[in-house]
């Protein structure tokens, strides 16, 4: 990996997206991308390896959250979280956040366990689970301030993945590329059925023209009934897609 360009697209990116990073959240992002791209050559972790992309569309579009008026220091858990974005991204970003890193394949999160030792993440857990089972665990269930989710399903899915973990007053903060209106025409009923309500969509351009990006907030308004989540793999096949 070359460190010095990383970090100068790095700094360059933030500059343009106007977010300020201090010496050491900059180095455990660096550390970071380090053990990504060394592990990525014997592991599928991303597809993205020039410094400048990797800069922007993994670290830049990840910081973007913090640009939407969440209180991310506090609960929260990334569902589907793959090789750490946006999770380990947050918890290099906030000292003071409790985040939980989520993922079904086992072999992701034993790199990630590395990744929480390698960075010195005391306040991050690494769970090998698909969300649809931990979600009706009591120590997760309506318990996080805040879900996060990234480039994981489509979002009547992602509702149901998501919500069920989300505390009452909580969010639920989706990051969405492209057009996201179709997307957000078919979740109503996904969204009337596991109580949230769409607060604010915040629209991105990545610098240096790599793409555009949607951040969708949501509020926890109710409870989730006990019949969510369905059962693993239904969410996927069979979203909740119906009339609001």
């Amino acid at each position: 990996m070359d460190r010095d360009l990383l970090k100068e697209w790095l700094i360059k990116g933030c500059e343009q997206a106007e977010i300020s990073l201090t010496e050491i959240q900059l180095t455990r992002l660096l550390d970071y991308a380090d053990l990504v791209l060394e592990t990525n050559k014997t592991m599928n972790l991303t597809r993205i390896t020039s410094m400048e992309e990797f800069a922007i569309k993994h670290f830049v579009d990840c910081l973007l959250l913090a640009k939407v008026g969440i209180n991310f220091n506090s609960r929260g858990i990334d569902i589907g979280t793959g090789a750490g974005f946006p999770g380990v991204v947050l918890a290099c970003y906030y000292s003071e956040a409790e985040i939980t890193l989520l993922d079904s394949l086992a072999k992701r999160i034993n790199f990630l366990k590395l990744v929480k030792d390698k960075l010195g993440l005391a306040r991050v857990s690494c769970l090998h689970h698909r969300a649809e089972d931990l979600a009706r665990d009591s120590e997760h269930r309506e318990t996080y301030d805040w879900v996060t989710a990234r480039a994981v399903a489509a979002l009547p899915t992602l509702i149901e993945y998501c919500s069920p973990f989300v505390k009452l007053n909580g969010h639920f903060v989706a990051m969405k590329a492209g057009d996201i209106q179709a997307e957000l025409s078919e979740s109503k009923f996904a969204m009337k059925e596991l109580g949230l309500e769409l607060i604010s969509v915040a629209h991105f351009s990545l610098p240096f023209e790599m793409g555009e990006r949607s951040i969708l907030v949501f509020h926890k308004k109710s409870h989730v009934s006990a019949e969510y989540p369905r059962k693993a793999g239904i969410p996927n096949k069979k979203p909740l897609i119906g009339l609001a």
